[in-house]
């Protein structure tokens, strides 16, 4: 499973290695935006309490962390790419009815709502699918070229070329990451709250996206 992409924007940069995560906070897009190539790892035990199946938005009382239900695995330690999605609780409707009071008065919400809809619509079985298409999309959206494939077993050992940070992006463990700001709708009450799920700057944004990700820092580690 690899997507065939024809131009890469930063063929100098080494390869990231990278998890699977649920609208991924802007660190993530902007390290593989400035990535030579990238690695999702798969094959990694699913950990709860992650951005593997959460993300956090901007609400009008401040930041909101978005989860999606999953199945119990049937053992203690269970690969990524076999975790399914649970059909309880009505969170696709949750989820996007959070993200439409999040964005609907940004700049650019309705420019991008029906690519973003048809994923709350529509059901996936397993979380790494969902992630992923989201992810294509998003990468679209910003026109991020990147070429990236999936591992085929849990990567041990990593070339000197590779940069392992598949548990370096975690909402528990801040990464040191410090953007620029960037326009927001709630600034002016809450001030500016960085490193929000893509999808914040993206609706905040726009094409300008792509120029702040070119700008900003990217994680080493």
């Amino acid at each position: 499973m690899e997507e065939v992409v024809p131009q890469c924007q930063n063929t100098g940069m080494k390869t990231v290695l990278l998890s699977s995560l649920y609208l991924a906070p802007v660190e993530y897009y902007a390290t593989l935006f400035h990535a030579g190539s990238a690695l999702i790892e798969i094959h990694d035990n699913y950990r709860k309490q992650s951005y593997r199946n959460r993300c956090v938005i901007a609400g009008a009382n401040g930041p909101l962390s978005l989860s999606i239900p999953i199945e119990k695995p049937e053992k203690a330690e269970s690969r990524m790419k076999d975790i399914c999605i649970a059909e309880h609780g009505d969170w696709r409707h949750l989820h996007w009815n959070a993200i439409i009071s999040a964005y609907n008065s940004t700049p650019f919400f309705q420019y991008f709502e029906e690519d973003f809809r048809p994923f709350y619509e529509k059901k996936f079985r397993y979380l790494h699918d969902f992630n992923e298409q989201l992810r294509r999309l998003i990468c679209r959206c910003i026109d991020i070229e990147t070429p990236v494939d999936y591992t085929q077993e849990y990567m041990k050992t990593l070339s000197p070329d590779t940069v392992d940070l598949r548990e370096t992006i975690d909402p528990k463990k801040p990464s040191g990451y410090e953007p620029p700001g960037y326009y927001q709708v709630f600034a002016g009450k809450l001030g500016f709250t960085p490193n929000l799920s893509i999808i914040d700057l993206l609706f905040n944004m726009g094409n300008e996206a792509r120029i702040y990700l070119i700008n900003s820092p990217v994680l080493q580690h």
